[in-house]
């Protein structure tokens, strides 16, 4: 099997939108009601197929808080794919994620592939940001675009499906080649020799 195709993904995002939820609920599929705020920056991985080729994200989550804000760039400066969320409900984080946003334009990797999530989409009733605006913004950033929820486990694995569909064709990767099968190859014609003893 071909090595996997490493991907550095970052998490950005204000306190409280559901980064972390996400993440574990992508990595193990589990949703944990007592969610604590990440500290600095929290790190898991996951490998997967997509399409005939093996991919391994390792998965940045970055601290929302103001005051942990300058810790980002060292998770985002050599990041393959940043996804900066925000909670539906809220539109305050909608707005910080335009503050995200330039700071990734003015310091982060020219080549970074965008994705923006609506996350939270469980809460629907509680909408403070419609769906379109979130759309519009993707558009104008070149960006992904899903909607989220990790306490329902929806659109999730879509929006990675996505991300590798797009660094699939950004990275012009393909599916290794089927290894040819192997023949035994033997010497002589044994045919028809007699199975021990003399004539």
């Amino acid at each position: 099997m071909s090595h996997p195709k490493i991907i550095k993904v970052v998490l950005l995002g204000s306190s409280g939108v559901g980064k972390s939820s996400l993440l574990h609920r992508y990595v193990t599929n589990e949703w944990d009601e007592n969610g604590q705020t990440t500290l600095g920056a929290a790190f898991m991985d996951k490998k997967i197929v997509y399409e005939g080729i093996n991919f391994k994200f390792q998965i940045w989550d970055t601290a929302g808080q103001e005051k942990y804000a300058p810790l980002a760039q060292m998770y985002y400066r050599d990041a393959n794919v940043a996804i900066l969320v925000y909670d539906i409900t809220s539109r305050e984080s909608m707005n910080g994620l335009q503050e995200w946003q330039r700071e990734l334009a003015d310091k982060g990797p020219r080549d970074i592939s965008l994705a923006i999530v609506a996350n939270k989409c469980d809460l629907e009733s509680h909408q403070e940001v419609a769906q379109y605006e979130g759309e519009q913004y993707a558009q104008d950033c070149n960006a992904i675009f899903a909607k989220t929820s990790a306490k329902n486990n929806t659109g999730i694995k879509e929006l990675f499906d996505s991300i590798c569909a797009n660094l699939v064709k950004k990275l012009n990767l393909k599916a290794p080649e089927p290894e040819a099968p192997t023949t035994k190859l033997t010497t002589g014609n044994n045919q028809g020799a007699p199975k021990g003893g003399c004539c």
